[in-house]
């Protein structure tokens, strides 16, 4: 099995929860956060300016991504524009389509050239990963690609298929694929194999990266006595019907 010193791939955390943000943060093997608005309102944040700020504070030295949500173009322009200058390790993240399904190909690629930092989410097909490629390519490096791992539809991209998406970047080199979503633990290792440069995870996955090499017999025996812990700690009983009278 492979031991996280020998992990290339990247490990990005997804999340807008300030105090996790921060644990993850004092976390070497953590190169770099993602947020969205759907994550950032899960957590109950009214300010997302406010927010996003106090984070780059904190955190002023690892990418960051925040993302616009105006749905016309012009909006998602002045957005990235603002939300870009809040720091230098900053990416806006700005979606493959506004809400009608209109490709946002010429504000990515107008962001591309005036050196914005972007992050392309919400991407699910093969052909999105070219065109947009194609909109980033010769812009600021890194310029991340941002993927979704396993798309619900059999189109979808499929990262152990060939050819990959990450085999169209080979000419692109200021762009980096990032595998999104992912549901599980085994997924950071697939990522690596596939050829992405970046996973991005909620706290609750990358928490068990100190699982990795450990040995089996071992996590079978801290689990047994986990269960055991738990039961006597909440006092649970069981008793006979036919002695208790009930």
């Amino acid at each position: 099995m492979k031991t996280l010193d020998s992990l290339k791939i990247k490990l990005f955390a997804d999340g807008a929860d300030k105090a996790g943000m921060l644990e993850l943060y004092a976390n070497p093997w953590i190169k770099g956060f993602t947020t969205n608005p759907t994550l950032m309102r899960k957590a109950g944040i009214s300010d997302y300016q406010a927010f996003a700020r106090e984070i780059i504070l904190a955190i002023p030295d690892r990418p960051i991504s925040f993302e616009v949500f105006a749905d016309d173009f012009a909006g998602m322009e002045h957005q990235a524009l603002e939300i870009a200058s809040w720091g230098s390790e900053v990416y806006v993240k700005v979606p493959v389509t506004d809400t009608k399904g209109a490709p946002t190909y010429s504000v990515i690629k107008r962001l591309a050239q005036l050196g914005v930092k972007v992050n392309v989410t919400a991407m699910m097909t093969l052909e999105q990963v070219a065109d947009v490629a194609d909109c980033l390519a010769g812009g600021p490096r890194p310029m991340f690609l941002y993927s979704v791992a396993e798309s619900p539809t059999p189109d979808g991209i499929q990262f152990h298929s060939c050819p990959g998406p990450w085999e169209m970047l080979s000419a692109t080199p200021n762009i980096e694929l990032i595998w999104a979503s992912p549901r599980e633990l085994l997924n950071v290792f697939q990522a690596e194999a596939s050829g992405c440069h970046i996973i991005t995870a909620t706290s609750d996955i990358l928490k068990k990266l100190s699982l990795v090499g450990k040995d089996l017999s071992e996590y079978s025996l801290d689990t047994v006595k986990m269960f055991y812990d738990d039961a006597r700690q909440a006092g649970y009983e069981i008793y006979s019907l036919a002695t208790s009278g009930r």
